[in-house]
């Protein structure tokens, strides 16, 4: 690459038809094409050989392009393409020098290379200079006609119109005015474009949507050289701001931005030396696509290098970041904007498209730290939710009052968390995590609802369970007329409370009146649950409630003292009584009876039972047996503790075991009634007392006989209270015999024992004697051993005299 003081230029083709790519690519660094955008203008000449194009290119442009030394002779200077920048001329304007056309050195072939470059020149030229002398006007070749009828051609056939300026250049002027000249020319391309051949879409298109056709006239360099040069600089003046309105390439259209000339102006000419066909608009699109790739390549990779988007993104995965989304959005941003600074003159389908794409691979790269930006707002807010909700209700708010204010708040919470961390560059539909939040909140909602329920719920049930269970057993251990009507009363009165308490608490959760309702009738059901509950545990001890009613009753007078059997009692009668009362219990055990509904179980079981004799008399009617069935009449099966046949069999197991209690009380009562008939009978005294009256009147006669008499009488005394005779024969007979026989001998020694030590006074006591006292010594052991005897009469169970001094 050659550089001059104020241009460079570089050989863009070489003569076999070689791209300089890499030689492009430094000649548009060196002249900073690529910050340029659109505002860049490329013109191109084309004429014959030697006819002084690059000369006229250097005085128009400031060029370095070589020239032909005319004192070596003619022959071809430029070979292929140069380009360079032009100097001092607005804006950024590049220009091509092409190979002459009809030149000796290439011979036969030079029209294949001739067609290339001058198809290249008008594809990627804004203004291509038609050099030509003068007096070649109204020539076939010399006027390059064949030329521009190929290009024409090929032009409409696989162009689309892009408005290039052709400025036909006429050198070496005669005197033949340019007014003259110019209509010719005129004349000459527009024949040129009618005779050629169009295809059907250019039919009827005339050739200014394809050029602008533009003629100047300079003097001869050689001849005229100040002239040619004073109206070279006023030519010179025409390119500045060429693209501008009005200006010489003002209509140009399909403009590549000058970053994608590169890549541009290779894929034309490979598509040109490859012979296919070239459709600019394609070509245009395609360049786009390459380079707004490459751009939003280069975009994403500086957003994915981004130090702030990576201190963003793991900031973001250990927890919620504050302003997430305005950073984010910043910084998506500033990678977007750069991108369309840099695309924004290329097509704009494609820069639009391909700004999508990219807006697509950023939102796709960002989208998980989007996502766990808004999980951590959904479970913080989930968090502050439920410990709002819990301090609320143990501050004693109501329950629904509760649920919707901390909803309402925390649902508001997060919509601020949201749109603090939304994306600007999309509307990401935040729905999903909102929904999935507010069905978090309502499971939350639900299960503190359900415990807070059933925590109300066991806490009156637990009450009905206090109030309910131990009175309905008391009642039920009473068991008579009055038991089920003080159970319905009490379950009534308890179910009130219990339901006027339970619907107020309640009413602090908004629920719809058929849940309450369901809700107080179960309460209801549940009062109604325990009393049944209870009937039935009791009726399950029926037997032994039974038991100890009957033995209460049995052994036990009105007093409640207990009963002596002594022989006027009626046993039979209180026997009837307790049994009656103790049927009593099991009729009232029988059934549930808490909807007041009268039955006949009582007076079946009575007759079955008790009144004997009316159920045989009924019996000897009918064989039918009223408790031979498993149901009461008019009373449910579900409301029936005892069947009939049960309430059959645990009477007789009860009659049976209190047979003994009866036994043993007649048998007391008749052991009574024979110690306490110790009188001989009637006829047995009048027997007495006529056969002994004899011995009667010997012992009125002597006093001495009564005497010994009343000792005698003392000593049987005394060993009837301590053998206990009548409490010994009380078993029988014959244990009682056999008991005296053992006890008989060790009473005797303690009765003689007894009064040896009785009739021993110490004489230290008795220091002045009474001889009345001594006189009748007799008489006082006497006294003193019926004393013993009496004072021993109070041991009821036969306790040995011996043991009983002893404790003494």
């Amino acid at each position: 690459m050659e550089k001059g003081s104020e241009c460079c230029s570089t050989q863009l083709i070489d003569g076999d038809g070689a791209f300089n790519a890499a030689g492009l690519e430094n000649f548009i660094k060196e002249v900073k094409l690529g910050e340029c955008g659109l505002s860049y203008a490329v013109v191109s000449i084309m004429g014959p050989q030697s006819s002084g194009k690059s000369t006229l290119l250097n005085h128009l442009f400031g060029t370095n392009f070589r020239e032909m030394d005319a004192f070596k002779g003619r022959s071809q200077t430029t070979k292929g393409i140069w380009l360079a920048r032009c100097a001092g001329i607005e804006p950024c304007t590049l220009v091509m020098d092409l190979e002459g056309t009809d030149g000796r050195e290439r011979g036969e072939d030079d029209t294949a290379f001739e067609k290339q470059s001058a198809l290249f020149a008008l594809a990627v030229s804004d203004i291509v200079l038609i050099n030509m002398w003068c007096h070649d006007i109204g020539r076939e070749q010399a006027a390059n006609k064949p030329l521009l009828k190929t290009v024409f051609q090929v032009m409409m056939r696989l162009f689309s119109p892009r408005k290039t300026t052709l400025m036909f250049v006429i050198r070496d002027k005669t005197r033949t005015p340019l007014e003259n000249l110019e209509p010719v020319l005129r004349e000459d391309v527009q024949k040129i474009w009618d005779s050629v051949p169009k295809p059907e879409a250019h039919k009827e298109t005339p050739l200014s949507e394809f050029f602008n056709v533009e003629v100047v006239a300079l003097s001869s360099y050689e001849e005229k050289e100040e002239q040619f040069k004073e109206q070279a600089a006023n030519l010179r003046q025409r390119f500045f701001h060429s693209i501008a309105p009005g200006g010489l390439a003002g209509d140009r259209r399909g403009v590549v931005p000058a970053s994608g000339f590169s890549f541009s102006a290779q894929q034309i000419w490979k598509v040109i030396k490859e012979n296919k066909d070239l459709d600019l608009p394609a070509h245009k699109v395609m360049v786009a696509t390459v380079r707004c790739e490459e751009i939003a390549h280069e975009k994403f990779s500086s957003f994915v290098a981004n130090e702030e988007w990576c201190l963003l993104e793991e900031a973001v995965q250990a927890g919620p970041v504050a302003g997430f989304g305005q950073k984010l959005s910043s910084i998506m941003g500033t990678c977007l904007s750069g991108y369309e600074t840099e695309a924004t003159f290329f097509d704009e389908g494609v820069r639009t498209a391909k700004q999508k794409q990219l807006e697509e691979k950023l939102l796709q790269l960002v989208q998980p730290a989007f996502q766990a930006m808004l999980g951590h707002i959904r479970s913080g807010t989930l968090d502050k939710f439920k410990e709002a909700f819990d301090k609320a209700l143990n501050g004693g708010e109501a329950f629904s009052s509760a649920a919707s204010s901390s909803t309402q708040t925390y649902m508001a919470l997060f919509d601020e968390g949201c749109a603090d961390a939304v994306i600007k560059q999309v509307e990401w539909d935040t729905s999903k995590v909102r929904d999935k939040l507010r069905r978090d909140i309502d499971a939350h909602i639900t299960s503190v609802r359900t415990a807070k329920l059933s925590e109300v719920t066991k806490t009156y049930e637990g009450k009905l369970n206090e109030a309910l269970s131990g009175p309905v057993e008391a009642l039920l251990d009473e068991a008579n007329s009055g038991t089920w009507p003080a159970i319905r009363k009490l379950l009534q009165r308890e179910t009130e409370l219990a339901v006027s308490g339970f619907s107020s608490a309640l009413s602090g959760f908004d629920m719809d009146e058929e849940t309450k309702e369901k809700m107080l009738t179960s309460l209801m059901d549940f009062a109604r649950g325990i009393v049944e509950a209870k009937a039935r545990e009791e009726a399950g001890r029926v037997l032994i409630r039974m038991k100890d009613r009957f033995a209460t009753l049995f052994s036990r007078d009105p007093d409640s003292m207990p009963r002596v059997w002594t022989g006027k009692e009626d046993i039979r009668a209180i026997t009837k009584t307790a049994r009656s009362a103790s049927l009593k219990l099991l009729s009232v055990m029988a059934a549930v009876r808490l909807d007041d509904e009268a039955d006949n179980i009582e007076n079946t079981l009575s007759l079955a039972l008790v009144d004997t004799k009316s159920t045989t008399s009924n019996r000897s009617i009918t064989t039918t047996d009223p408790l031979a069935s498993s149901t009461w009449e008019k009373v449910p099966s579900s409301k029936t503790l005892i069947t009939p046949v049960q309430c059959k069999s645990l009477w007789r197991q009860f009659k049976a075991e209190t047979e003994y209690s009866v036994t043993q009380a007649i048998s007391a009562q008749e052991a009574n009634r024979r110690n306490n008939n110790w009188l001989p009978p009637p006829w047995a005294i009048v027997a007495l007392v006529v056969l002994g009256f004899n011995e009667f009147m010997t012992l009125l006669r002597n006093p001495l006989y009564l005497g010994v008499i009343f000792v005698g009488f003392l000593l049987v005394k005394a060993l009837w209270v301590q053998l206990d005779i009548s409490g010994e024969f009380r078993n029988g007979a014959l244990p009682g015999l056999i008991s005296l026989s053992t006890k008989f001998l060790p009473t005797v020694m303690n009765l003689v024992r007894k009064l040896a030590e009785e009739g021993q006074v110490p004489r230290a006591n008795n220091h002045e004697r009474n001889p009345a006292l001594e006189s009748n010594g007799f008489q006082g052991a006497n006294s003193g051993l019926s004393s013993a005897s009496s004072s021993e009469v109070t041991t009821e169970n036969g306790t040995d005299y011996s043991s009983s001094r002893k404790e003494e």
